[in-house]
């Protein structure tokens, strides 16, 4: 029997929180009288509206922004700042317990106070209002609104019975966890992203269903930090979607912090005993029980479409798949452009503002901008991190484009090695017979800052011989880029170049 865990128990709302709070959502905050009608009316506060609120701020629109929660969005209120802050002290406590491989010696009692850590985590989202608040919005001509907008016609909505009518409109509601359907789950309690971080108290023993990049990064945080964690994953490796060496990496990884990992298994039936959930699983024909504190679900995403009255406006969309989208994000309704997780299958932060700003200057600027274009790099800011951009072998293979990839381990590569961080890669995939950068995928400590080298190379149209000639500082990690580089250079010089340069070389000066 567990020590007796109760995950209804929120942190305290203290000084730091009344901040947060006071800037995303201030409780005196009044909406303001409308202006009839605006240039463009924003619907959703998160990356992807405010990215286009500032933008269009800056055109010297008129500009009405309209949020039903809090400004942020997930990503800063439930998502990417605190999920980081949590990881970065998470991986502290594992750097101090093996310590012995540094040369150092371990502490004898390394006690976690996680009131401390969700405390810190708090101040650094509060800090981060300083960038992201209501009133910094209103000082740059955005008139916020807060509350539920629903769709009037095709050039009108309502938020709390005020109607706004516009010329333009931008859909950036973004996502929300979804929920997988397991019998007794709801009943049993679970946690998502958005309750995770009102923890009070550190669940002993944690049940994570999903091995996306949302369930991989908290269950190894969580591990880290103290709890047994238990990770269920019905596919037979995690982050589907990611080559497969950087998904075993992980999987080793996961090993080595004393996660157990059950691949292949789904969560069947939940049901509370006391103060415990017990849950079913099957693996195969295989069927067992596991009692856990606390579960949190990281399947994936939902698209925020429902409550909206998207039909009186003539936007089409799909409970899962999210408003339909041209590649230039136009909707049904050539008024009407959508942004973000919304819309896209890409469900990340940057993926969100990039395409916001892309909405924008097709929507009040005449552009012709397509998402298509872009180049957007993604993380998993698991340790070690998986960072990709562009293609991957397998979409070459299925557009018939020939590919040649180069691959550096880790290990090769000095600083890597200085750092006893030896495990990782970088691998680079090459058009084949030329030196066009079609994708990366780097697993490595600081992959996510390692592939904006690849992903500025891309954009610049900057090839592997030009890579080749970077110099960079000794010793670093982003020498792994160079080194395949070099490596895509030395196929370049056939037998026959080789044979004659040698003979030039001996030739007698």
């Amino acid at each position: 029997m567990s020590t007796k865990f109760d995950a209804s128990v929120s942190t305290p709302v203290d000084a730091w929180e009344r901040k947060r709070l006071a800037a995303v959502r201030p409780a005196s905050w009044n909406n303001p009288e409308p202006a009839a009608p605006y240039q463009l009316v924003i619907i959703g506060a998160g990356p992807a509206g405010l990215a286009a609120a500032r933008e269009a701020a800056a055109l010297g629109l008129r500009v009405a922004l309209v949020e039903r929660h809090e400004i942020g969005g997930t990503c800063f209120n439930t998502g990417c700042v605190p999920s980081k802050a949590l990881l970065r002290t998470a991986a502290v406590y594992a750097e101090m317990r093996d310590a012995a491989r540094y040369g150092a010696e371990v502490p004898a009692d390394i006690r976690v106070d996680f009131s401390a850590v969700m405390e810190r985590l708090r101040r650094i989202r509060s800090h981060l209002t300083n960038t992201t608040s209501v009133r910094l919005l209103a000082a740059s001509g955005v008139d916020v609104f807060f509350g539920s907008a629903q769709f009037s016609g095709p050039d009108s909505l309502i938020v709390n019975d005020q109607p706004l009518r516009f010329d333009k409109a931008l859909i950036a509601t973004g996502a929300r966890p979804d929920i997988p359907d397991v019998p007794g789950l709801k009943q049993a309690g679970f946690l998502t992203n958005t309750t995770i971080f009102e923890l009070a108290e550190l669940p002993p023993r944690l049940l994570v269903i999903g091995g996306g990049p949302l369930g991989c990064e908290l269950a190894q945080a969580f591990q880290r930090l103290g709890s047994r964690v238990t990770i269920v994953q019905k596919l037979p490796l995690f982050l589907e979607r990611e080559e497969r060496d950087a998904a075993q990496t992980l999987s080793d990884a996961f090993a080595r912090d004393g996660i157990e990992v059950r691949l292949n298994t789904l969560a069947v039936a939940v049901r509370s005993d006391g103060d415990e959930k017990v849950v079913d699983l099957v693996s195969d024909d295989y069927h067992s029980t596991i009692r856990v504190d606390a579960i949190l679900t990281g399947v994936g995403r939902l698209p925020n479409v429902q409550g909206l009255a998207l039909e009186k406006a003539g936007v089409v969309y799909d409970d899962v798949a999210g408003i339909r989208v041209d590649d230039q994000l136009r909707t049904a309704n050539p008024r009407i452009h959508a942004a973000g997780d919304v819309c896209l299958d890409e469900k990340y932060t940057d993926t969100a503002e990039e395409s916001a700003r892309v909405a924008i200057r097709n929507a009040v600027l005449g552009g012709c901008e397509k998402m298509s274009e872009l180049v957007v790099p993604w993380c998993t800011y698991t340790d070690p991190e998986i960072a990709h951009v562009g293609m991957y072998v397998r979409e070459a293979n299925a557009r018939g484009i020939p590919v040649k990839t180069f691959t550096v381990p880790m290990h090769q590569v000095d600083r890597a090695m200085t750092d006893s961080e030896q495990g990782g890669f970088v691998k680079i995939h090459v058009r084949d017979g030329s030196d066009r950068i079609l994708g990366a995928t780097i697993v490595a400590r600081d992959a996510g800052d390692m592939i904006s080298q690849v992903t500025l190379a891309m954009v610049a149209g900057v090839g592997m011989r030009t890579l080749a000639k970077v110099i960079h500082a000794y010793p670093t990690r982003t020498s792994a880029i160079r080194l395949a580089a070099k490596a895509y250079n030395q196929t370049r010089l056939s037998a026959r170049v080789v044979a004659r340069l040698k003979h030039w070389l001996a030739r007698p000066r």
